[in-house]
């Protein structure tokens, strides 16, 4: 298992793929479409474990601005979508099984000009979950912050819940521009649940609601959260599918 902060990165022209490590900053500047619009997949892939996860992709994520995916693994067929639709990939890599490295992942059509990987190990069975912040220019010259993120699963109590959300909301409260919090936060609990919200609160994020709510949860709690601000929600649906244990949530912004 890999014991460093660290991510990959790969691009629609680039054959192999980069590893970068710590912070990253990048002087390529490629914003976003013009057409003000942003759209947004998330969804927990189950390791790519289920047979027909490619085509729920390829149908739903093909014009996404922005894929956010958690148990990712740059397999080929994923990598080949990337650059098949013009997208860069960056993956921060939580656990291996069998040479295979999984963890969050996001797609998006514009580089990053800055990049941070999270890793935090759960104490009792010693496996990792991450989370990446990367942020992306926007055509009216504002920055975009967005923040995928696995979040811990198994532990006693709240305590290495509460750094995990706490390490990621010290750089979100710090940045000035819109943004997109979101991924498979495990909120199991009733506790859990309330620190979320008591975070996302102090970073001045709103929620994205379900009209037809079929998120994966557990005691009634969703487990997946998109969460939002300095931009104008459009549309938000949970598509059903059984391509993974998540269904996969669909949002339109509008940046302006």
């Amino acid at each position: 298992m890999a014991q460093k902060n660290h991510l990959f990165r790969f691009a629609s022209h680039k054959n192999n793929r980069e590893t970068l490590y710590g912070e990253t900053r990048l002087d390529r500047y490629y914003p976003f479409s013009k057409d003000n619009r942003l759209t947004v997949m998330v969804w927990n892939i189950y390791k790519q474990q289920k047979l027909n996860w490619l085509s729920i992709l390829k149908e739903y994520g093909k014009d996404r601005d922005l894929i956010l995916l958690q148990e990712a693994k740059a397999s080929d067929e994923l990598v080949k979508f990337s650059k098949e639709h013009f997208l860069v990939g960056d993956q921060v890599p939580a656990i291996e099984i069998t040479k295979d490295a999984y963890g969050v992942m996001t797609l998006a059509s514009s580089y990053p000009v800055y990049s941070r990987p999270f890793r935090t190990v759960e104490p009792f069975l010693r496996l990792a979950k991450s989370a990446l912040i990367t942020i992306y220019p926007l055509y009216d010259k504002r920055l975009l912050m967005v923040v995928n993120i696995h979040s811990v699963n198994f532990s006693l109590g709240v305590k290495i819940y509460r750094e995990q959300i706490q390490s990621i909301s010290e750089h979100v409260m710090n940045h000035n521009g819109p943004v997109i919090f979101a991924g498979d936060f495990n909120t199991w609990s009733r506790k859990r649940l309330h620190l979320l919200y008591l975070f996302t609160r102090r970073m001045g994020l709103k929620p994205v609601s379900f009209d037809n709510d079929c998120r994966k949860s557990f005691l009634n709690s969703p487990l997946d959260f998109v969460f939002y601000r300095g931009l104008i929600l459009e549309k938000s649906e949970v598509l059903q599918t059984d391509a993974s244990d998540h269904n996969p949530l669909l949002v339109n912004f509008r940046v302006r």
